[in-house]
């Protein structure tokens, strides 16, 4: 089997990166990489992945940067004294596949001068995106498929989690042409268990 590479984001903060990272991670055993946390170090995370995922193949690699604030990377680098740069940034050596987990959406800010997008650049993985069905979020997602298409990254596919629309999901489907690789119902519980059986909704 080819291994792969895969960078996690969404249209937003909050909509399930983690909880679809951790799915992932687990359904095809692979590693897990966060280079950048920004808030709580004590439940940051790659804890909640090593804490959901249960094979015995999966490596959680260490953070590049840990940041203490809840605030946006740059934000929470400058008041940590830190000054984040993409070219410090570099994958974890590995033989498995591996999930990289963004922070927040594609434009969220790292330094001065880049973004979110310039990491995902640098380290060439396959994107998928997470969406998550509100009032909002055609716009949200279809905006951010639009800025990959731009910048000519080519999307590896969408994920749609949480409470299911089937119009919405529809309409961002044929409109964006881009594959949906998922739709990961609510999860009234989130354990190790349910981690487990949600990778039967993923198509990967």
């Amino acid at each position: 089997m080819n291994n792969n590479t895969y960078f996690i984001t969404g249209i937003g903060t909050g909509i399930g990166k983690t909880v679809v990272s951790a799915i992932l991670t687990e359904k095809l055993q692979a590693d897990y990489w966060k280079p950048i946390q920004s808030g709580d170090l004590e439940i940051s995370d790659s804890l909640f992945i090593k804490h959901l995922v249960s094979n015995p193949k999966t490596i959680v690699h260490p953070e590049k940067y840990r940041l203490g604030q809840p605030l946006s990377p740059h934000l929470s680098a400058r008041i940590d004294g830190v000054q984040i740069s993409i070219e410090a940034i570099r994958p974890p050596a590995t033989d498995n596949n591996l999930v990289i987990e963004g922070a927040g959406g594609l434009m969220v800010p790292l330094n001065d001068n880049e973004l979110i997008l310039d990491l995902i650049k640098a380290l060439n993985a396959k994107v998928i995106v997470v969406s998550q069905n509100y009032l909002g979020s055609i716009n949200h997602t279809l905006l951010t498929l639009e800025v990959f298409k731009a910048h000519s990254i080519n999307v590896e596919g969408l994920i749609f989690n949480g409470t299911p629309n089937p119009e919405t999901e529809a309409y961002i489907s044929q409109y964006s042409k881009v594959k949906v690789l998922g739709k990961i119902p609510k999860m009234s519980i989130v354990d190790r268990e349910s981690i487990l059986r949600a990778g039967k909704y993923i198509n990967l």
